[in-house]
């Protein structure tokens, strides 16, 4: 597995447009992580530009969206977006590191790679205790947070869903 975090180039236009139109195609309503749907990828232009918060606003952190690239089949396999600090509604919920595997890619260990290498990411950001969060009945979330030094602080309800907080010392 020769698995990457990179920076979207227009190089990689034709992986982001596969990844996301399978997506679309196989799971309309999942938004995670979220930053990478926040904007239409079909104007790349624009979404190249705005997918990277640089300065806080509107109750959003900086942050920095990175694409997980298998080299081996020069194709993208997920993304990860890691917000630089927490503000309070991502203290309860949200945490640092978003993370998502496209579809057609579950399953295959991805997952706790692509966490790791996000985790080397928030190391280079000052970032020496990350938190991750994720939904109680996502197992498969919640084992690689596990695997990756995780450690389950509390539960927390938000709605109809309980959200698992862990810490991860780095």
């Amino acid at each position: 597995m020769a698995i990457k975090l990179i920076r979207l180039t227009k190089e990689y236009r034709r992986h982001l447009f596969e990844m996301m139109d399978e997506w679309k195609a196989l799971k309309p309503d999942e938004h995670t992580p979220w930053a990478i749907f926040k904007n239409d990828y079909h104007d790349f232009d624009y979404y190249l530009a705005n997918l990277d918060l640089k300065q806080p606003k509107e109750g959003k952190v900086p942050d920095t969206v990175l694409f997980a690239y298998d080299e081996d089949r020069d194709i993208f396999v997920g993304a990860v977006n890691i917000r630089h600090y927490l503000n309070e509604g991502l203290l309860a919920t949200g945490g640092h590191i978003g993370d998502g595997i496209r579809p057609s890619e579950r399953g295959k260990g991805y997952g706790n790679l692509i966490v790791s290498l996000a985790l080397k990411e928030c190391r280079k950001l000052g970032i020496n205790k990350v938190l991750m969060t994720c939904d109680k009945t996502n197992i498969a979330s919640s084992r690689t947070i596990i695997n990756n030094g995780g450690i389950l602080e509390n539960e927390i309800s938000d709605g109809d869903e309980v959200i698992q907080r862990f810490w991860i010392d780095l």
